[in-house]
């Protein structure tokens, strides 16, 4: 019997908790054994990964640049510096709405899990952020050190550690000989190659109403694709809904979108674009989407409209 009957082309899945969050990773491969084996390479990957940026652990990278803010540089891998560079940037061409250095924000004053019934006052929001601020994060390349400038002010990968892992394991799994596949961290996905039926894969832009329902449907290869939306954590106040995301400018809720939808290259700026776009509403981040280079978005409001960018086309 030919081995090509015997070892069907077939896509292995296993999904499992990394980084906080429900990863699934995809093969396509004609050996169960193998597919295996190369998934079991990703998940080690994405928990390198996780160690090096957690807040959680004490002794990772993250926490020591923290600890030092307003004392003196931190000396970090190459890999953590790139990173928040790549992070500064994007903070720069977003005007920061997206800023890495979110995590001096105090949880007290937004606590959406414990039922909210009124918005802090604007003078207490803007004191709550006053250390979010990229431009005080310094960073030196010759000595590879970071340095946060102000006492308290802390930094987090939460808006692009997802999107930075879920890059790294495919490439991990290119670099094996995985041809085609699917690395899918909570809702921030990369997708390479083709489907067993030679088909593209098909992702659903994710109904900000109906849990589990896509509102319409995209083919891609080659592709990143991340979602940010309040549909999951939100909190309603005198009749409006706010999302669970801070404007770092304000220090409020942002309102007026239920979901947007980033497509581009690379998981990590589709993870790192989705939120500022929320924050900068549909106008401003439509104009900023349509100025760069290989991204699009989609964008759902608070009425269920749907605005995209110049570029893209739904089913």
């Amino acid at each position: 019997m030919p081995a090509n009957v015997l070892n069907k082309t077939a896509v292995y899945k296993r999904a499992m908790r990394l980084m906080g969050n429900r990863f699934e990773i995809s093969v396509v491969a004609d050996d169960a054994g193998w597919a295996n084996a190369r998934i079991d390479d990703a998940v080690g990957e994405i928990q390198r990964i996780e160690k090096l940026l957690t807040t959680f652990s004490e002794d990772s990278q993250t926490n020591a640049i923290n600890r030092n803010a307003g004392l003196q540089p931190v000396k970090v891998d190459r890999e953590v510096f790139d990173l928040i560079a790549r992070s500064i940037k994007i903070s720069s061409i977003t005007q920061g709405a997206f800023d890495i250095t979110y995590g001096s924000i105090g949880k007290s004053l937004w606590n959406f899990d414990m039922g909210m019934t009124a918005l802090p006052d604007a003078a207490t929001a803007r004191n709550a952020v006053r250390l979010i601020n990229f431009r005080n994060v310094v960073l030196d390349a010759e000595n590879c050190t970071v340095y946060l400038r102000e006492k308290g002010m802390r930094i987090g990968f939460g808006g692009i550690g997802k999107g930075y892992a879920a890059d790294r394991a495919r490439m991990i799994l290119k670099q094996a000989g995985v041809e085609s596949g699917v690395v899918n961290a909570s809702g921030d996905l990369t997708a390479w190659g083709l489907q067993p039926n030679e088909q593209k894969w098909t992702i659903g832009i994710a109904n900000p109403d109906r849990e589990g329902e896509a509102l319409s449907y995209m083919s891609i290869s080659d592709l990143s694709v991340a979602t940010s939306g309040n549909y999951e954590k939100f909190v309603v106040i005198d009749g409006k809904k706010y999302s669970h995301t801070i404007d770092p400018c304000t220090g409020l809720p942002v309102s007026g979108i239920k979901s947007v939808t980033i497509i581009t290259t690379n998981a990590e700026i589709a993870d790192a674009m989705a939120t500022p776009v929320t924050i900068m509403g549909v106008r401003a981040g439509l104009d900023m989407i349509n100025q760069l280079k290989d991204i699009e978005a989609v964008i759902i409001d608070d009425y269920n409209n749907v605005y995209t960018s110049d570029n893209i086309h739904l089913k």
